[in-house]
C-alpha cells in the first residue's frame, strides 16, 4: 500500500517475490536464511541473490531472473504501482513483450559474477540509521513536496519543516524495524530472537 514503493518497482526496478522462504534450521540473521523458489525449475535461490553488491537489486521490472532455467520468478505489485500500469498502458502495453525479451537477454551477464558469500548484512551495526534516513527522505520529497505540488496545494515552510520532522522518525522507525526483522535469529529451542547487534 506504500506509495513510495511504487517508485521503487517502476523506476528502480526493485521487486520483491511472492513466495519466499525461510531456513528454520539455521542459528544466522533471517536475511542470511531467506530462500527464494524459482516455480519453473524449484531452484531454491539465497535470498541475498538479487543484492547491491551484485548489482542485480535493481532493474528487475519483469521480476526476478533465475540464472538456473532463464525464467523469471514472479513478484509481488504494490497497489499503486498496479494502478499507474493500468492508467499507463495505452502508452507501454504494445511494447511490453518486446521490452522483456530485451530484458532477458541483458539478465545472463548481470548474473554471472553472483558472489553470496561475501555479502555484508545491509542492516548490521548502524547501517540502520542510513537506510532508514534515506527511505525517510525518500518519501518526504514524495510525500511533502511531489503529491502536494502535482494536487496543487501550497507548500509552505510549516508544512516542510513538519515533514521532515514526521519523515525523519518515520524512517529511523522504518529502518530500525527492518534491523529486527532481518537480524531475527532462531535459538536451538526453536524460539526467534533478535540478533545482538550494536
Amino acid at each position: 500500500m506504500n506509495p513510495g514503493l511504487a517508485v521503487n518497482e517502476l523506476i528502480f526496478g526493485q521487486r520483491v517475490p511472492k513466495v519466499s522462504l525461510e531456513d528454520k534450521t539455521s542459528d544466522k540473521p533471517r536475511i542470511e536464511r531467506s530462500i527464494v523458489p524459482c516455480p519453473h525449475c524449484q531452484t531454491l535461490h539465497d535470498g541475498r541473490t538479487w543484492s547491491s553488491k551484485n548489482g542485480t537489486a535493481f532493474k528487475n521490472w519483469f521480476g526476478l531472473y533465475c540464472c538456473n532455467c532463464g525464467d523469471t520468478i514472479p513478484c509481488l505489485i504494490n497497489v499503486w504501482s498496479y494502478i499507474i500500469l493500468v492508467l499507463t498502458y495505452p502508452f507501454w502495453g504494445w511494447f511490453r513483450k518486446s521490452l522483456k525479451v530485451k530484458w532477458l537477454e541483458r539478465q545472463p551477464e548481470r548474473h554471472e559474477n553472483i558472489d553470496i558469500k561475501n555479502i555484508p548484512n545491509p542492516l548490521n551495526k548502524k547501517s540502520w540509521i542510513t537506510i532508514g534516513l534515506n527511505w525517510g527522505a525518500f518519501m518526504f520529497l514524495i510525500m511533502s513536496v511531489g503529491f502536494p505540488y502535482f494536487d496543487g496545494q501550497d507548500i509552505t515552510w510549516k508544512t516542510l519543516l513538519s515533514g521532515i520532522v514526521i519523515w525523519t522518525i518515520g524512517g529511523l522507525v522504518f529502518g530500525y524495524t527492518m534491523k529486527l526483522f532481518m537480524n531475527k535469529i532462531i535459538n536451538k529451542k526453536g524460539k526467534t530472537t533478535a540478533a545482538n547487534h550494536s
